[in-house]
């Protein structure tokens, strides 16, 4: 049974999709048959970095298709051990369909109260809708070099009651080179940077392994 995880943000521009890929792409190189279903059929955004990948002709394969409701994914589910659910920004009922039959959800955000304050509302509204809250962490992506200001964030999720993420995805120009050549952030080609991605990549699978058993 395939293990279902949601990939959600309140607002665009806080690595949703470049989280989405990077966990996508280190199960899909440990032998997991994966998928990522990209939800924003405006965007698309998660196909045409599958498309770059493929024109670089990168391993591992990570397969990525469009779908214009979660109901169209989870036909496809059983094919696969790990779909992860790329949707559009925003509270939406797609949101909250997504949040209620993954098996684990997180939410990106930055460090900057104008990021955190709709996500933490997020959190807050798909838990008022019968979401349970255990299900829920976040990811800090696209922080900058202050370890303050990273930690107050850290504060800010946790005095709100929800788990955040080990580690964090700095702002950094050579992430974006990665993903305009359909690679993920693991994949960048420096030493430094691929290593700050595989700590991120690290505690995505041990979020994902622990809402596999919380299933089981």
């Amino acid at each position: 049974m395939a293990v279902l995880l949601g990939v959600v943000s309140q607002k665009g521009g806080v690595g949703k999709s470049t989280l989405s890929r990077l966990i996508a792409r280190e199960y899909a190189a440990a032998g997991w048959e994966v998928k990522i279903a990209d939800l924003d059929i405006k965007q698309s955004t998660s196909t045409k970095w599958k498309q770059r990948r493929d024109q670089e002709q990168l391993e591992p394969v990570v397969p990525v298709e469009g779908f214009g409701t979660v109901a169209q994914a989870l036909k496809v589910a059983p094919q696969y051990d790990l779909v992860v659910f790329d949707p559009p920004p925003h509270s939406t009922a797609m949101t909250l369909e997504i949040a209620r039959v993954s098996d684990g959800v997180v939410l990106t955000s930055g460090v900057s109260l104008e990021d955190l304050e709709p996500a933490v509302l997020l959190a807050h509204e798909l838990v008022e809708k019968g979401v349970s809250a255990k299900k829920i962490t976040f990811a800090l992506v696209r922080v900058g070099e202050s370890s303050a200001e990273i930690e107050d964030a850290r504060d800010y999720i946790k005095q709100a009651g929800y788990n955040v993420l080990k580690g964090e995805l700095p702002e950094k120009t050579l992430y974006r080179k990665a993903l305009r050549v359909g690679r993920s952030v693991s994949e960048a080609p420096h030493l430094a940077l691929r290593k700050k991605a595989q700590g991120m990549a690290q505690s995505l699978v041990d979020f994902v392994e622990n809402a596999d058993k919380q299933k089981r």
